[in-house]
């Protein structure tokens, strides 16, 4: 296993990153009570490319991708979306940030159950007092396969149904990267490889970065790159990673850990 805790991108990617992140380090408690959740973390996030981080619970996946998302601040270093330092801006840019250049799908879904699936997709970009690109929210929907089910309530849809809403709206800015949070936890196995799917194809078709924090080795071996973590830090990456390797990476942290 590859030791320690900077990761760049690739060999062969000359495009700037989608995300940097440097030297991250975020702590929680006080005096004895105190967790390191993330420890000096440095990685690069490639522009259109599907990852993946993975790591046992309490290794800080969570966590960083949290600060990633300006959802929350860490206590040392930086996070970069493009050229933007998320560690410089005040409330105002980031809110901004958030709102243009960031896209996130929760584990629970995250709809108003008051709405339309087309009102929820639309919902951020409402608040924002703007109307969706309409050729770019077209290709969306397509890609979604909801546009049968635009006007149902999400009670009236399946647990796929609602999560592919949810990864529609966090597409529909066209956002620089989505950020996904255990995106098929919630879901039986059928509806979980729709997502997968779903986000692979946000990534092929159209260009979009993805990161996302799963558990799942089958789920893991959608992406293009794992990231593991273990302890806050970063200590192994998979390129075009197969269920049978990301096990094999799991096993081995689970046994030094024993």
């Amino acid at each position: 296993m590859t030791e320690g805790s900077s990761f760049p991108p690739p060999a062969g990617h000359t495009s700037p990153p989608a995300a940097r992140v440097r030297n991250l380090t975020k702590t929680y408690g006080l005096g004895q009570a105190l967790v390191t959740a993330l420890d000096d973390v440095t990685l690069d996030i490639a522009a259109g490319e599907f990852s993946a981080v993975m790591g046992p619970s309490g290794s800080g996946k969570s966590t960083l991708m949290h600060c990633c998302a300006a959802l929350d601040t860490a206590d040392t270093g930086s996070v970069f979306i493009g050229e933007q330092d998320l560690t410089k801006l005040k409330d105002k840019g980031l809110t901004r940030l958030r709102r243009d250049e960031i896209g996130f799908v929760f584990q629970s879904f995250n709809l108003v159950p008051t709405l339309t699936a087309e009102e929820n997709i639309t919902l951020p970009m409402s608040i924002a007092g703007r109307r969706p690109d309409r050729e770019w929210y077209d290709n969306v929907i397509a890609t979604v396969g909801l546009g049968d089910r635009l006007k149902h309530k999400p009670n009236e849809l399946s647990g796929g149904q609602q999560q592919r809403v949810a990864v529609a709206r966090a597409l529909a800015s066209r956002p620089r990267i989505v950020f996904a949070d255990e995106p098929t936890g919630n879901l039986d196995s059928r509806s979980g490889a729709e997502v997968l799917e779903l986000l692979r194809r946000s990534v092929d078709d159209h260009g979009q970065t993805v990161v996302m924090v799963t558990h799942d080795p089958v789920a893991a071996a959608y992406t293009d790159r794992v990231v593991f973590l273990a302890d806050g830090r970063v200590v192994d990456e998979l390129r075009d990673p197969t269920r049978e390797q990301v096990l094999d990476v799991m096993n081995r942290m689970a046994e030094q850990t024993a």
